[in-house]
């Protein structure tokens, strides 16, 4: 952009009283991607939560906060994955409200559900892209009430009447721009004032009381461990009643009766958050649809670098042909920073860098995902550069590959969520200690040191109720053992880092991978990496 744009840009935005009266903006609506889950989709899906919701309840869910990068250059907008499952809606500064009982906003009884969402503006969509508004709101998402955001505040909305106002996690660190009235910030704002929101409202002590809950009494040891040091690193821990009750309990029965005493606060963000769990657990159809795209997607990705990889390109060149298959089969995003790790780099889980300029003769490891219409998939691949693996890379690869077979056998519905985790920590185990790297089996979890399996939807790591698995479930199968230097084994293992995520629909039978077009097999990886590439002419002028 220009300077001369972004100065009338900045004098436009945070002074508009100089500027021309706002017109009413007559371009097009937004276009929506004809594979895009429905109306009829997000209508349903804001239903069941409002059927969920106990009686006299209110829930309230705001929209994501614009992000700032540097200056006036903000990040690329993502919507708060709840609120698109429930609306539809990718624009900031929106706020969605749902009723159990039927309410009446602004004179219009018998309303349910209800979205504030900012208005048409044809000089700021000039600027930064076109906009809903309201009628769009209304005829593209199909929403029973839709008003301006600048009508929270004076929709009528009864809160005192309500027994639970019902929230998720309030945004924060959010921008106020003085030039809109009704931005997320005067959207908190108007909330935390009509609603009464005390001022010492702490989501993360019902969180706590949340995992108590579910921990129950089976887990005593490690829930006393928690709550001890919880109670060290925060005063309003150690002030809380219900913890100190559990805290005081001696018997599994005394404890039982402690978790009994659990308080109902009328500002509640645990049955929010758990009733989105249960829903959003498992997947529709439509939904289906969606993930297996992004995730063929990210498979297609996979076999392209497989084709592509040499010794002589560096881990960001990698990175870039993943992305670039995403976006020329029409993903929007990736799900989460790519991961391409080489040797010691990939023994960090989370190695999002990127920058070795040379992979070698080391192994790489590959953890990245699409996004599709707002779906994530997740898939890692881990290969040697020459197109061989060496003797020790292979024993360690196929042992990781075991493993995720492992755990594969162990998905069914019906299964523990941790039942595939549990078969592939065994043959992981058993497998280092054969090979000599451990002497103990518990010590395996120095080398696998994360869970083998998570849900996958809207967030990479996506909600679950981390109860049995069901038919309709989407996870990984993530197995992997990673040995930095200086480990106390054998060097020869040292900086081999493997990795093998496949992302998995639990099935009424059993489970389809979805992921099983990138190739996991020595075997199969090899004569892959062995094919031409449509990149191998591929060079670009020396700068």
């Amino acid at each position: 952009m220009r300077p001369l744009c972004v100065a009338v840009g900045l004098l436009l935005s945070v002074a508009p009283v100089f500027a021309q009266p706002t017109a009413v903006a007559t371009a097009a609506l937004p276009a929506r991607p004809a594979d895009a889950l429905s109306p009829a989709f997000h209508k349903q899906r804001r239903e069941l939560l409002r059927q969920a919701l106990p009686p006299g309840a209110v829930a309230v869910l705001f929209a994501a906060p614009v992000r700032n990068r540097a200056n006036d250059v903000d990040y690329i907008y993502h919507q708060n994955p709840d609120f698109y499952y429930l609306t539809g809606y990718q624009e900031p500064d929106a706020v969605l409200v749902l009723f159990k009982e039927p309410q009446t906003l602004n004179g219009q009884p018998g309303i349910t559900e209800a979205l504030f969402v900012q208005p048409r503006d044809a000089r700021r969509e000039q600027w930064n892209g076109r906009r809903l508004g309201t009628e769009g709101a209304r005829q593209q998402l199909g929403l029973q009430f839709a008003a301006d955001n600048q009508e929270f505040a004076k929709a009528g909305i009864r809160w005192a009447d309500f027994s639970q106002v019902l929230l998720l996690d309030l945004p924060a660190d959010v921008r106020d721009d003085p030039s809109d009235p009704a931005d997320l910030y005067d959207l908190l704002a108007t909330f935390r004032r009509q609603a009464a929101v005390p001022a010492g409202f702490d989501p993360r002590q019902q969180a706590l009381h949340q995992t108590m809950q579910q921990q129950g009494v089976g887990s005593a040891d490690r829930t006393r461990q928690m709550l001890e040091n919880l109670t060290r690193q925060r005063p309003s821990v150690a002030q809380d009643a219900y913890v100190q009750r559990y805290l005081k309990a001696t018997t599994d029965a005394e404890r039982q009766q402690a978790l009994a005493t659990r308080p109902v606060l009328r500002f509640n963000t645990a049955t929010l958050s758990s009733a989105l769990n249960e829903l959003r657990a498992v997947k529709t159809a439509d939904e289906i649809a969606l993930l297996r795209r992004a995730v063929r997607i990210s498979a297609a990705g996979q076999r392209e670098v497989m084709k592509a990889t040499h010794t002589g390109l560096g881990e960001r060149e990698l990175q870039g042909i993943h992305e670039f298959v995403y976006r020329k089969y029409d993903a929007e995003f990736e799900g989460y920073p790519s991961i391409v790790g080489a040797g010691a780099n990939g023994c960090i889980l989370h190695y999002t860098t990127n920058d070795k300029p040379l992979v070698g003769n080391e192994l790489v490891l590959m953890d990245c995902g699409a996004e599709y219409r707002g779906y994530s998939a997740d898939v890692t691949r881990t290969i040697p550069p020459n197109g061989k693996f060496s003797p020790a890379q292979r024993q360690i690869y196929e042992l990781v590959l075991a493993a995720q077979e492992a755990g594969f056998a162990a998905c069914r519905p019906g299964a523990i969520f941790q039942a595939p985790d549990q078969a592939a920590r065994k043959v992981v185990a058993e497998g280092l200690l054969k090979l000599g790297i451990i002497k103990q089996a518990e010590e395996a979890r120095r080398y696998f040191p994360h869970g083998t399996s998570h849900y996958l939807g809207l967030d990479v790591h996506d909600r679950g109720s981390y109860g049995p698995l069901a038919a309709g479930n989407v996870i990984t199968v993530e197995p992997g053992i990673y040995i930095p230097a200086g480990s106390p084994c054998d060097q020869k293992w040292w900086n081999i880092g493997v990795r093998i995520e496949d992302d998995l629909l639990i099935t009424p039978t059993g489970y389809e991978n979805l992921s099983h077009e990138a190739p996991r097999t020595v075997a199969d990886i090899e004569a892959l990496m062995a094919q031409p590439s449509a990149l191998d002419g591929f060079k670009l002028p020396q700068l």
